[in-house]
């Protein structure tokens, strides 16, 4: 099943700011950056993709479980939303 997800421009607009994030992270690592700084910077990445994530859910919830409940598969759209959040949690 093939679903528009209405937050995919947001979605892609974070990673592209996540990845510009992770290059300035090995930047700092080639430079010798205090560990404190670098812990500091996998924290904001860490906290932008746990946002990402959030996003992806919300908008999961509020098109890919309504399209499925509307044809009847929402069982088999449940089991797969509880395998991927008991990996992501």
């Amino acid at each position: 099943m093939h679903v528009h997800h209405k937050r995919r421009k947001e979605v892609q607009n974070r990673l592209a700011r996540i990845e510009g994030h992770v290059r300035g992270l090995r930047k700092m690592v080639e430079e010798d950056k205090t560990c404190p700084e670098i812990l500091l910077q996998i924290i904001a990445i860490r906290g932008a993709l746990n946002k990402v994530s959030r996003i992806v859910l919300e908008d999961h919830i509020e098109t890919c479980l309504k399209e499925t409940a509307a044809s009847g598969e929402t069982e088999q759209s449940l089991e797969e939303l509880k395998e991927a959040l008991s990996k992501l949690i």
